[in-house]
């Protein structure tokens, strides 16, 4: 079986979330949220590698949290400037013989384990993938004063885990890094590779606010 790794990118503060505890490390469901995202991996890939990339101010606080609770085998490293210098701390951590490189926010902690999986079985067949869902608002571009309808057909939200070849997300951050790069997928893109989609979950929300994780909470209890 492939070798897998998984880089957890968990690198938010608490500001929108006003909270003086950075988000990640915020109770969800009787764990902190990034427990709760490490643990779901851990069932999803068993045997994978496990790696947290955190700010380095951060790494004594969740040393002592994750202590307090049952929180699966995982690595900590010490985050970059961007997000970008983050995942390639983190691929760094990762062993040579990983062939398979899973990269999700770490407070993308309601992730099934069914998506997982199934974005997994597509990066086997595909360089890259993406999990993705369909916007069912309306958009508009603006140009100046004017603005123009963007037809909905045409957009996807991107989610994580966004999943590669190791050996494709590796030559990819061996560019530089450029503001452009939103995703881990841009910098494949950027480097010439193609990018797969997968149908995502809309329950697989960014713990972003004080009303996101009261939604994550009642969701969790009714799925209890």
């Amino acid at each position: 079986m492939a070798k897998r790794g998984v880089i957890i990118v968990a690198g938010g503060s608490g500001s929108r979330m006003q909270s003086a505890l950075p988000k990640q490390f915020l109770m969800l469901g009787g764990l902190p949220v990034v427990a709760r995202t490490i643990n779901t991996f851990s069932e999803a890939l068993p045997k994978a590698e496990i790696v947290v990339v955190l700010p380095e101010e951060h790494i004594a606080l969740w040393e002592n949290l994750r202590a307090r609770f049952d929180v699966a085998p995982h690595r900590i490293v010490a985050g970059g400037k961007e997000r970008f210098h983050s995942v390639l701390n983190g691929i760094n951590a990762l062993s040579e013989e990983v062939e398979y490189i899973a990269v999700h926010d770490g407070v993308r902690a309601l992730a099934t384990k069914r998506l997982i999986i199934r974005a997994m079985l597509a990066a086997e067949e595909h360089d890259a993938v993406i999990p993705v869902i369909d916007v069912v608002d309306s958009y508009r571009r603006v140009e100046g004063d004017e603005s123009f309808i963007i037809p909905r057909a045409e957009l996807r939200i991107v989610q994580t885990p966004q999943i590669f070849r190791a050996h494709t997300l590796r030559n990819a951050y061996q560019q530089a890094f450029s503001p452009a790069f939103t995703d881990d997928a841009s910098v494949v893109e950027a480097a010439g590779g193609r990018i797969a989609l997968v149908e995502g979950e809309r329950t697989n929300i960014k713990l972003t606010t004080p009303e996101d994780m009261e939604w994550a909470e009642y969701f969790l209890s009714k799925e209890a």
